[in-house]
């Protein structure tokens, strides 16, 4: 398993509280290579003022790969989501989604994720608005697969999201909406928050042929190994079901961007070997 870390692109010019590393973005992806990590995981707000070509010339430098496209700080940054109380923001997050995944082809990047990006039920009118949620992942999935890009939902605990809480309710969606380039992220920080069992999700994604992503993150969503979540199990579990894709760390960077990057790969590289 390879590891990433996530952190924006140069257009994001306001702190994102899970963003990693500090400098200017060519100075972020030299501490990334010489700290030793696999991939970026790029968090990305505004990806037609970015100059796809030149990024992609600078991560492919570094020796890096870009291992996503995050959708997150969209809704720091610009207030945008898929499910709004106005129809026009959902039509401009839509569309800004479609612009993801064209920069996402551009960087050769194999994913584009959504989790709070997807916004909430409540804020579009409840539980009708889901239908309108599986028709705009429908529109995008297939974007996706006319582009190389996989789309991946992630679940969120329930203080920060009222729609895909845990791995059931997302591979439920998955399978509503139907589309092979769709499928699931896990990130460990919430896993921790919604399951009765912490490696029992990533069995049940792996199984379904569905888990592409993961995040790392603590059960207090510091760098892991300061707080109490079992990564040996995990990594154990994902290693027995021959899971392919990469480990990012995406969690507060406490006590600063660079110390949190830091940390996380000194642990991961005791409990995943070779790392």
């Amino acid at each position: 398993m390879k590891l990433a870390l996530a952190t924006p692109t140069p257009e994001v010019e306001i702190h994102i509280p899970v963003a990693l590393l500090s400098g200017t973005f060519s100075e972020r992806l030299q501490k990334a290579a010489r700290l030793g990590y696999d991939g970026v995981e790029l968090m990305v707000v505004r990806p037609g003022q970015l100059d796809a070509r030149a990024i992609h010339t600078q991560i492919s430098e570094s020796g890096l790969a870009v291992v996503a496209i995050a959708s997150g700080a969209i809704y720091l940054v610009d207030k945008l989501t898929l499910l709004a109380s106005d129809v026009e923001v959902s039509r401009q997050a839509t569309v800004r989604l479609h612009a993801l995944i064209d920069f996402a082809a551009a960087l050769e990047a194999p994913l584009v994720t959504i989790g709070s990006f997807r916004g909430r039920l409540a804020w579009a009118g409840g539980q009708p608005a889901r239908k309108r949620l599986i028709e705009i992942l429908q529109m995008a999935a297939e974007k996706g697969a006319e582009r190389g890009v996989r789309l991946v939902l992630e679940p969120l605990n329930r203080y920060e999201s009222d729609l895909l809480n845990n791995a059931d309710e997302g591979l439920a969606l998955i399978a509503e909406v139907g589309h092979s380039h769709l499928g699931l992220l896990l990130d460990t920080y919430h896993v921790n928050i919604e399951e009765a069992s912490l490696t029992e999700p990533f069995r049940q994604g792996i199984a379904a042929g569905k888990l592409w992503h993961v995040h790392l993150g603590d059960s207090n969503r510091l760098p892991p190994g300061e707080g109490h979540l079992d990564f040996p199990s995990i990594i154990a579990t994902l290693r027995e079901m021959d899971y392919q894709g990469y480990l990012s760390a995406e969690l507060l960077a406490r006590p600063d961007p660079d110390t949190a990057a830091e940390a996380t790969i000194a642990y991961m590289r005791q409990v995943v070997p070779g790392t």
